[in-house]
Protein backbone atom coordinates (compact mmCIF):
# COMPACT_ATOMS: atom_id res chain seq x y z
CA UNK A 1 0.00 0.00 0.00
CA UNK A 2 2.74 2.98 0.62
CA UNK A 3 4.42 1.81 -2.66
CA UNK A 4 1.08 2.48 -4.61
CA UNK A 5 0.62 5.89 -2.20
CA UNK A 6 4.02 6.71 -3.41
CA UNK A 7 3.83 6.27 -7.08
CA UNK A 8 0.24 7.45 -7.04
CA UNK A 9 1.25 10.86 -5.06
CA UNK A 10 4.68 11.09 -7.85
CA UNK A 11 2.17 10.53 -11.16
CA UNK A 12 -0.87 12.92 -9.46
CA UNK A 13 2.71 15.50 -9.07
CA UNK A 14 3.69 15.45 -12.19
CA UNK A 15 -0.45 15.98 -13.41
CA UNK A 16 -0.68 18.79 -11.56
CA UNK A 17 2.25 20.29 -13.30
CA UNK A 18 1.05 19.96 -16.35
CA UNK A 19 -2.37 21.23 -14.85
CA UNK A 20 -0.37 24.43 -14.13
CA UNK A 21 1.10 24.72 -17.80
CA UNK A 22 -2.60 24.30 -19.35
CA UNK A 23 -3.74 27.57 -16.89
CA UNK A 24 -1.12 29.23 -18.24
CA UNK A 25 -0.93 28.24 -21.75
CA UNK A 26 -5.07 28.23 -22.18
CA UNK A 27 -5.67 31.31 -20.10
CA UNK A 28 -7.20 33.97 -22.11
CA UNK A 29 -4.18 36.24 -21.73
CA UNK A 30 -1.48 33.48 -22.17
CA UNK A 31 1.66 33.93 -19.98
CA UNK A 32 4.70 31.72 -19.92
CA UNK A 33 5.17 30.92 -16.58
CA UNK A 34 5.43 27.16 -16.63
CA UNK A 35 8.56 25.32 -17.42
CA UNK A 36 6.28 23.10 -19.63
CA UNK A 37 6.28 26.32 -21.96
CA UNK A 38 8.74 27.68 -23.99
CA UNK A 39 10.62 29.85 -22.18
CA UNK A 40 10.07 33.79 -21.69
CA UNK A 41 12.00 36.38 -22.34
CA UNK A 42 14.29 37.99 -20.45
CA UNK A 43 15.60 34.65 -18.43
CA UNK A 44 17.78 31.78 -18.15
CA UNK A 45 16.66 28.73 -20.79
CA UNK A 46 14.52 26.25 -18.64
CA UNK A 47 16.31 22.84 -17.83
CA UNK A 48 15.02 19.67 -17.21
CA UNK A 49 15.49 19.61 -13.49
CA UNK A 50 13.08 22.94 -13.60
CA UNK A 51 10.36 20.34 -14.26
CA UNK A 52 10.52 18.60 -11.58
CA UNK A 53 7.01 18.94 -9.87
CA UNK A 54 7.52 20.83 -6.56
CA UNK A 55 11.40 21.30 -6.25
CA UNK A 56 11.75 22.66 -9.43
CA UNK A 57 9.78 25.78 -8.53
CA UNK A 58 12.20 26.55 -6.00
CA UNK A 59 14.76 26.57 -8.68
CA UNK A 60 12.70 28.91 -10.81
CA UNK A 61 13.00 31.35 -7.96
CA UNK A 62 15.26 32.99 -9.79
CA UNK A 63 13.43 34.63 -12.31
CA UNK A 64 10.93 36.47 -9.96
CA UNK A 65 12.74 39.95 -11.37
CA UNK A 66 10.82 39.07 -14.41
CA UNK A 67 8.01 37.00 -13.51
CA UNK A 68 7.28 38.56 -10.20
CA UNK A 69 8.16 38.16 -6.60
CA UNK A 70 6.24 34.63 -5.29
CA UNK A 71 4.78 34.05 -8.72
CA UNK A 72 6.47 30.30 -8.16
CA UNK A 73 4.51 30.17 -4.75
CA UNK A 74 0.86 29.38 -6.16
CA UNK A 75 1.50 26.59 -8.70
CA UNK A 76 4.05 24.75 -6.42
CA UNK A 77 1.61 24.79 -3.64
CA UNK A 78 -1.20 23.07 -5.87
CA UNK A 79 0.94 20.46 -7.52
CA UNK A 80 2.00 19.49 -3.37
CA UNK A 81 -1.89 19.74 -2.66
CA UNK A 82 -2.95 18.24 -5.87
CA UNK A 83 -1.04 15.11 -5.10
CA UNK A 84 -1.31 14.77 -1.94
CA UNK A 85 -5.02 14.70 -2.52
CA UNK A 86 -5.15 11.91 -5.19
CA UNK A 87 -2.59 9.73 -2.49
CA UNK A 88 -5.69 10.44 -0.60
CA UNK A 89 -8.58 9.28 -2.66
CA UNK A 90 -6.46 6.48 -4.01
CA UNK A 91 -6.59 5.14 -0.29
CA UNK A 92 -10.28 6.49 0.17
CA UNK A 93 -11.61 4.76 -3.15
CA UNK A 94 -8.85 1.43 -3.98
CA UNK A 95 -7.64 0.04 -0.86
CA UNK A 96 -11.27 -0.89 0.82
CA UNK A 97 -12.03 -2.41 -2.64
CA UNK A 98 -9.42 -4.44 -2.14
CA UNK A 99 -11.02 -5.98 1.23
CA UNK A 100 -13.80 -7.53 -0.95
CA UNK A 101 -14.89 -10.63 0.37
CA UNK A 102 -16.97 -13.13 -2.18
CA UNK A 103 -19.11 -15.61 -0.64
CA UNK A 104 -19.24 -17.58 -4.08
CA UNK A 105 -17.06 -18.70 -6.80
CA UNK A 106 -15.66 -15.00 -8.58
CA UNK A 107 -17.38 -16.29 -11.61
CA UNK A 108 -20.82 -16.23 -10.59
CA UNK A 109 -20.60 -12.57 -10.19
CA UNK A 110 -22.30 -10.09 -12.47
CA UNK A 111 -20.02 -8.32 -14.93
CA UNK A 112 -20.89 -4.93 -14.12
CA UNK A 113 -20.40 -4.64 -10.27
CA UNK A 114 -18.71 -1.63 -8.98
CA UNK A 115 -14.57 -1.42 -8.86
CA UNK A 116 -12.92 0.97 -6.95
CA UNK A 117 -9.67 1.32 -9.06
CA UNK A 118 -11.67 2.00 -12.16
CA UNK A 119 -13.70 4.49 -9.97
CA UNK A 120 -10.63 6.33 -8.96
CA UNK A 121 -8.74 6.35 -12.74
CA UNK A 122 -12.10 7.75 -13.70
CA UNK A 123 -12.06 10.62 -10.72
CA UNK A 124 -7.99 11.39 -10.91
CA UNK A 125 -9.27 12.50 -14.70
CA UNK A 126 -11.72 14.17 -13.91
CA UNK A 127 -10.18 16.05 -10.67
CA UNK A 128 -7.06 17.18 -13.06
CA UNK A 129 -9.51 18.82 -15.54
CA UNK A 130 -11.71 20.22 -12.32
CA UNK A 131 -7.90 21.94 -11.33
CA UNK A 132 -6.91 23.14 -14.08
CA UNK A 133 -10.61 24.73 -15.43
CA UNK A 134 -10.15 25.99 -11.56
CA UNK A 135 -7.13 27.88 -12.02
CA UNK A 136 -8.04 29.56 -15.36
CA UNK A 137 -11.48 30.48 -14.06
CA UNK A 138 -9.73 32.01 -10.59
CA UNK A 139 -7.12 33.80 -12.89
CA UNK A 140 -10.10 35.39 -15.11
CA UNK A 141 -13.47 34.68 -14.62
CA UNK A 142 -13.53 32.34 -17.67
CA UNK A 143 -13.55 28.38 -18.40
CA UNK A 144 -11.66 27.69 -21.78
CA UNK A 145 -13.55 24.81 -23.94
CA UNK A 146 -10.42 23.41 -24.73
CA UNK A 147 -10.63 22.03 -21.01
CA UNK A 148 -14.33 21.10 -20.51
CA UNK A 149 -15.27 20.04 -24.41
CA UNK A 150 -12.58 17.85 -23.97
CA UNK A 151 -12.81 16.27 -20.60
CA UNK A 152 -16.74 15.42 -21.24
CA UNK A 153 -15.98 13.44 -24.82
CA UNK A 154 -12.59 11.93 -22.63
CA UNK A 155 -15.72 11.28 -19.64
CA UNK A 156 -18.11 9.30 -22.87
CA UNK A 157 -15.31 7.36 -23.46
CA UNK A 158 -14.18 6.54 -19.95
CA UNK A 159 -17.31 5.46 -18.79
CA UNK A 160 -17.80 3.57 -22.44
CA UNK A 161 -15.15 1.08 -21.56
CA UNK A 162 -15.26 1.51 -17.69
CA UNK A 163 -18.70 1.25 -16.77
CA UNK A 164 -17.62 -0.17 -13.40
CA UNK A 165 -16.28 3.28 -12.73
CA UNK A 166 -19.56 5.20 -11.92
CA UNK A 167 -19.96 5.93 -8.12
CA UNK A 168 -21.45 2.85 -6.39
CA UNK A 169 -24.96 1.90 -5.31
CA UNK A 170 -24.95 -0.21 -2.78
CA UNK A 171 -27.99 -1.86 -1.83
CA UNK A 172 -30.04 -5.50 -1.23
CA UNK A 173 -30.69 -7.88 -3.34
CA UNK A 174 -32.14 -11.41 -2.80
CA UNK A 175 -31.25 -12.96 -6.30
CA UNK A 176 -27.46 -11.62 -6.52
CA UNK A 177 -24.69 -13.22 -4.75
CA UNK A 178 -23.80 -12.54 -1.24
CA UNK A 179 -20.95 -9.89 -1.34
CA UNK A 180 -18.79 -8.46 1.13
CA UNK A 181 -17.66 -5.29 0.48
CA UNK A 182 -15.71 -2.65 2.13
CA UNK A 183 -16.73 0.80 0.56
CA UNK A 184 -15.30 4.18 2.48
CA UNK A 185 -18.51 6.08 3.69
CA UNK A 186 -20.91 2.73 3.82
CA UNK A 187 -21.25 1.39 6.96
CA UNK A 188 -19.41 -1.47 8.06
CA UNK A 189 -18.68 -4.59 5.90
CA UNK A 190 -21.91 -5.27 4.12
CA UNK A 191 -22.01 -9.07 4.12
CA UNK A 192 -24.58 -9.74 4.59
CA UNK A 193 -27.64 -7.04 4.66
CA UNK A 194 -29.05 -5.18 7.70
CA UNK A 195 -32.12 -7.77 6.69
CA UNK A 196 -29.83 -10.73 5.95
CA UNK A 197 -29.96 -10.40 2.33
CA UNK A 198 -26.77 -10.46 0.13
CA UNK A 199 -25.37 -6.81 -0.58
CA UNK A 200 -24.68 -5.61 -3.97
CA UNK A 201 -22.76 -2.68 -5.17
CA UNK A 202 -22.97 -1.44 -8.53
CA UNK A 203 -22.56 1.49 -10.57
CA UNK A 204 -25.11 4.20 -10.46
CA UNK A 205 -26.83 4.40 -13.61
CA UNK A 206 -29.41 6.82 -15.19
CA UNK A 207 -32.31 5.40 -13.58
CA UNK A 208 -31.33 4.99 -10.04
CA UNK A 209 -31.78 3.97 -7.33
CA UNK A 210 -34.27 2.09 -9.54
CA UNK A 211 -33.58 -0.79 -11.81
CA UNK A 212 -31.93 -0.40 -15.35
CA UNK A 213 -35.43 -0.99 -17.39
CA UNK A 214 -35.09 -3.46 -20.79
CA UNK A 215 -36.40 -0.34 -22.59
CA UNK A 216 -33.13 1.51 -22.15
CA UNK A 217 -31.07 -1.24 -23.31
CA UNK A 218 -29.43 -1.35 -26.39
CA UNK A 219 -29.79 -2.96 -29.70
CA UNK A 220 -31.66 -2.97 -32.58
CA UNK A 221 -35.36 -3.39 -30.79
CA UNK A 222 -34.51 -0.31 -28.56
CA UNK A 223 -34.81 2.47 -31.03
CA UNK A 224 -36.18 4.72 -28.00
CA UNK A 225 -32.57 4.32 -25.87
CA UNK A 226 -30.88 5.02 -28.78
CA UNK A 227 -32.65 8.63 -29.48
CA UNK A 228 -32.05 9.57 -25.78
CA UNK A 229 -28.75 8.67 -26.33
CA UNK A 230 -28.56 10.93 -29.34
CA UNK A 231 -31.20 13.28 -28.52
CA UNK A 232 -28.43 14.45 -25.34
CA UNK A 233 -25.39 14.47 -27.70
CA UNK A 234 -26.68 16.81 -30.49
CA UNK A 235 -28.17 18.93 -27.45
CA UNK A 236 -24.58 18.67 -26.07
CA UNK A 237 -23.47 20.20 -29.32
CA UNK A 238 -25.84 22.62 -29.89
CA UNK A 239 -24.91 23.95 -26.28
CA UNK A 240 -21.44 24.65 -27.58
CA UNK A 241 -22.65 26.49 -30.83
CA UNK A 242 -23.03 30.37 -31.15
CA UNK A 243 -26.35 31.22 -29.41
CA UNK A 244 -27.20 35.10 -29.47
CA UNK A 245 -30.42 35.83 -28.27
CA UNK A 246 -31.91 39.20 -29.05
CA UNK A 247 -35.26 40.12 -29.07
CA UNK A 248 -35.61 43.76 -29.96
CA UNK A 249 -37.42 42.63 -32.65
CA UNK A 250 -39.77 40.04 -30.96
CA UNK A 251 -38.64 36.70 -28.85
CA UNK A 252 -39.69 34.57 -31.83
CA UNK A 253 -37.47 36.49 -34.33
CA UNK A 254 -35.28 36.62 -31.43
CA UNK A 255 -35.95 32.25 -31.33
CA UNK A 256 -35.08 32.32 -35.20
CA UNK A 257 -32.00 34.21 -35.15
CA UNK A 258 -30.46 31.72 -32.60
CA UNK A 259 -31.66 28.71 -34.22
CA UNK A 260 -30.57 30.15 -37.56
CA UNK A 261 -26.89 30.84 -36.05
CA UNK A 262 -26.69 27.73 -34.15
CA UNK A 263 -27.18 25.59 -37.41
CA UNK A 264 -24.74 27.29 -39.20
CA UNK A 265 -22.15 26.15 -35.92
CA UNK A 266 -23.22 22.92 -36.39
CA UNK A 267 -22.82 22.96 -40.12
CA UNK A 268 -19.19 23.70 -39.73
CA UNK A 269 -15.87 23.13 -38.51
CA UNK A 270 -15.23 21.41 -36.14
CA UNK A 271 -18.75 20.83 -34.86
CA UNK A 272 -19.83 19.40 -38.23
CA UNK A 273 -17.45 16.80 -37.30
CA UNK A 274 -17.78 16.30 -33.46
CA UNK A 275 -21.39 15.73 -34.38
CA UNK A 276 -21.36 13.25 -37.15
CA UNK A 277 -18.77 11.33 -35.33
CA UNK A 278 -20.53 11.25 -32.34
CA UNK A 279 -23.50 9.98 -33.76
CA UNK A 280 -21.62 7.11 -35.79
CA UNK A 281 -19.85 5.97 -32.37
CA UNK A 282 -22.71 6.68 -30.35
CA UNK A 283 -25.04 4.12 -32.99
CA UNK A 284 -22.65 1.50 -32.80
CA UNK A 285 -22.07 0.87 -28.49
CA UNK A 286 -26.18 1.22 -28.92
CA UNK A 287 -25.93 -2.24 -30.79
CA UNK A 288 -23.61 -3.75 -29.14
CA UNK A 289 -25.59 -2.77 -25.84
CA UNK A 290 -24.41 -4.31 -22.70
CA UNK A 291 -22.77 -2.66 -19.89
CA UNK A 292 -21.09 -0.36 -22.29
CA UNK A 293 -23.79 0.83 -23.71
CA UNK A 294 -25.26 1.33 -20.04
CA UNK A 295 -22.27 3.20 -19.09
CA UNK A 296 -22.61 5.73 -22.39
CA UNK A 297 -26.46 6.28 -21.80
CA UNK A 298 -25.52 6.92 -18.52
CA UNK A 299 -22.95 9.32 -18.98
CA UNK A 300 -24.83 11.29 -21.67
CA UNK A 301 -28.15 11.63 -20.07
CA UNK A 302 -25.85 12.89 -16.78
CA UNK A 303 -24.08 15.25 -18.96
CA UNK A 304 -27.46 17.02 -20.28
CA UNK A 305 -29.10 16.57 -17.08
CA UNK A 306 -26.47 18.29 -14.75
CA UNK A 307 -25.62 20.67 -17.37
CA UNK A 308 -29.37 21.58 -18.05
CA UNK A 309 -29.76 22.62 -14.03
CA UNK A 310 -26.90 25.20 -14.02
CA UNK A 311 -28.25 26.27 -18.00
CA UNK A 312 -31.90 27.02 -16.26
CA UNK A 313 -29.95 28.89 -13.69
CA UNK A 314 -28.04 30.98 -16.71
CA UNK A 315 -31.06 31.94 -17.84
CA UNK A 316 -33.38 32.61 -14.94
CA UNK A 317 -30.49 34.58 -13.54
CA UNK A 318 -29.99 36.25 -16.36
CA UNK A 319 -33.58 37.83 -16.86
CA UNK A 320 -33.61 38.68 -12.99
CA UNK A 321 -30.50 40.76 -12.93
CA UNK A 322 -30.58 41.92 -16.16
CA UNK A 323 -27.44 41.05 -17.21
CA UNK A 324 -25.16 37.63 -17.83
CA UNK A 325 -25.35 36.21 -14.44
CA UNK A 326 -22.89 32.80 -15.18
CA UNK A 327 -21.25 32.43 -18.07
CA UNK A 328 -21.86 29.40 -19.94
CA UNK A 329 -17.98 27.86 -19.12
CA UNK A 330 -19.79 27.05 -16.05
CA UNK A 331 -22.71 25.22 -17.99
CA UNK A 332 -20.16 23.28 -20.23
CA UNK A 333 -18.02 22.57 -17.00
CA UNK A 334 -21.17 20.80 -15.30
CA UNK A 335 -22.25 18.75 -18.02
CA UNK A 336 -18.43 17.58 -18.15
CA UNK A 337 -18.76 16.46 -14.34
CA UNK A 338 -22.10 15.39 -14.79
CA UNK A 339 -21.11 12.65 -17.43
CA UNK A 340 -18.20 11.52 -15.14
CA UNK A 341 -20.83 11.35 -12.19
CA UNK A 342 -24.11 11.21 -13.65
CA UNK A 343 -26.90 12.89 -13.12
CA UNK A 344 -28.07 12.65 -9.71
CA UNK A 345 -24.80 13.55 -8.47
CA UNK A 346 -24.89 16.92 -10.37
CA UNK A 347 -27.78 17.94 -9.44
CA UNK A 348 -26.79 17.37 -5.14
CA UNK A 349 -23.54 19.64 -6.65
CA UNK A 350 -26.10 21.72 -7.61
CA UNK A 351 -27.51 22.50 -4.42
CA UNK A 352 -23.95 21.93 -2.32
CA UNK A 353 -22.26 24.53 -4.05
CA UNK A 354 -23.72 27.94 -3.20
CA UNK A 355 -23.06 27.34 0.54
CA UNK A 356 -19.24 28.57 0.25
CA UNK A 357 -19.86 30.96 -3.49
CA UNK A 358 -22.61 32.53 -0.98
CA UNK A 359 -19.96 32.86 1.68
CA UNK A 360 -17.54 34.63 -0.79
CA UNK A 361 -20.01 36.40 -2.66
CA UNK A 362 -21.48 38.37 0.32
CA UNK A 363 -17.54 39.08 1.07
CA UNK A 364 -16.99 40.68 -1.91
CA UNK A 365 -19.69 42.87 -1.80
CA UNK A 366 -19.12 44.40 1.97
CA UNK A 367 -15.27 44.51 1.32
CA UNK A 368 -14.85 44.90 -2.67
CA UNK A 369 -18.11 46.55 -3.67
CA UNK A 370 -18.52 44.05 -6.28
CA UNK A 371 -20.66 40.64 -6.77
CA UNK A 372 -18.63 39.05 -9.36
CA UNK A 373 -17.24 35.79 -8.36
CA UNK A 374 -15.84 32.47 -10.31
CA UNK A 375 -18.80 30.27 -9.61
CA UNK A 376 -16.93 27.11 -11.32
CA UNK A 377 -14.16 26.26 -8.29
CA UNK A 378 -17.21 25.76 -5.64
CA UNK A 379 -18.79 22.50 -8.71
CA UNK A 380 -15.50 21.47 -8.86
CA UNK A 381 -15.18 21.78 -4.62
CA UNK A 382 -19.01 20.69 -4.33
CA UNK A 383 -18.04 17.66 -7.02
CA UNK A 384 -14.50 17.02 -4.63
CA UNK A 385 -16.41 16.34 -1.62
CA UNK A 386 -19.82 14.34 -3.08
CA UNK A 387 -17.23 11.95 -4.51
CA UNK A 388 -15.49 11.56 -1.31
CA UNK A 389 -19.18 11.31 0.84
CA UNK A 390 -20.98 9.76 -1.68
CA UNK A 391 -21.49 6.71 0.73
CA UNK A 392 -22.60 9.00 3.38
CA UNK A 393 -25.03 11.03 0.92
CA UNK A 394 -26.89 8.86 -1.61
CA UNK A 395 -28.50 6.79 1.26
CA UNK A 396 -29.87 9.43 2.51
CA UNK A 397 -31.08 10.89 -0.94
CA UNK A 398 -32.28 8.08 -3.26
CA UNK A 399 -35.41 7.90 -1.91
CA UNK A 400 -35.42 11.44 -2.92
CA UNK A 401 -34.45 10.34 -6.68
CA UNK A 402 -36.66 7.51 -6.70
CA UNK A 403 -40.17 10.05 -6.62
CA UNK A 404 -39.67 10.12 -10.83
CA UNK A 405 -41.72 12.93 -11.92
CA UNK A 406 -41.51 15.07 -8.13
CA UNK A 407 -37.95 15.61 -8.42
CA UNK A 408 -38.31 18.01 -12.21
CA UNK A 409 -41.44 19.70 -10.44
CA UNK A 410 -39.08 20.38 -7.00
CA UNK A 411 -36.29 22.00 -9.16
CA UNK A 412 -38.85 24.57 -11.33
CA UNK A 413 -40.28 25.13 -7.94
CA UNK A 414 -36.50 26.17 -7.10
CA UNK A 415 -35.49 27.68 -9.65
CA UNK A 416 -38.76 29.89 -10.07
CA UNK A 417 -37.53 30.73 -5.87
CA UNK A 418 -34.42 31.53 -7.15
CA UNK A 419 -35.70 34.48 -9.76
CA UNK A 420 -37.59 36.11 -7.12
CA UNK A 421 -34.62 36.00 -4.75
CA UNK A 422 -32.38 37.83 -7.32
CA UNK A 423 -34.82 40.48 -8.15
CA UNK A 424 -34.75 41.14 -5.09
CA UNK A 425 -31.08 40.67 -4.41
CA UNK A 426 -30.81 43.81 -7.72
CA UNK A 427 -33.08 45.91 -5.72
CA UNK A 428 -31.29 45.63 -2.68
CA UNK A 429 -27.51 46.19 -4.20
CA UNK A 430 -28.88 49.12 -6.36
CA UNK A 431 -31.29 51.04 -3.68
CA UNK A 432 -29.46 49.79 -0.32
CA UNK A 433 -25.32 49.42 -1.07
CA UNK A 434 -25.83 51.78 -3.88
CA UNK A 435 -23.56 49.88 -6.09
CA UNK A 436 -24.80 51.21 -9.53
CA UNK A 437 -25.19 48.90 -12.53
CA UNK A 438 -23.55 48.75 -16.07
CA UNK A 439 -25.35 47.25 -18.22
CA UNK A 440 -25.57 48.51 -21.81
CA UNK A 441 -28.47 46.21 -23.50
CA UNK A 442 -26.62 44.23 -25.63
CA UNK A 443 -27.45 40.38 -26.81
CA UNK A 444 -26.57 37.66 -24.70
CA UNK A 445 -25.24 34.38 -25.33
CA UNK A 446 -28.71 32.16 -24.26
Amino acid sequence: MLLSLIVVFAVAAVAASLANAAAYELAWNRRRVSPWQPTPEGVARRTALDRVPVLGWLRLRRDAGVLGRGFWLRPMLVELAFAAAMAALYWWEVWPAKALVVQQPLASLPAEGYSGLRAFAAHFVLAWLMLAASLIDVDEKTIPDEITVRGTLLALVLMTAMPMAALPNVEERAAAPAVGVALRGFKGDLTPGPNGAPVYAEPTHAVAPGEWPDSLAGGPRNQSSLAIGLGCYVLWCFALSTRVWRTRRGVLRGLGLLLTRSLRDLRSRPLREMLVVGVLLISMVWLAGGPAWQGLLTALVGMIGAGSIVWAVRIVGTAALGREAMGFGDVTLMMMIGAFLGWQAGLLIFFLAPFAALLVGVSQVVLRRGDEVPYGPFLCMAAAVLVVQWGVVWPRCEVIFGLGPVVPIVLVVCLAVLGVLLVLWRWFKVRVLGISEDWDDEPVAA
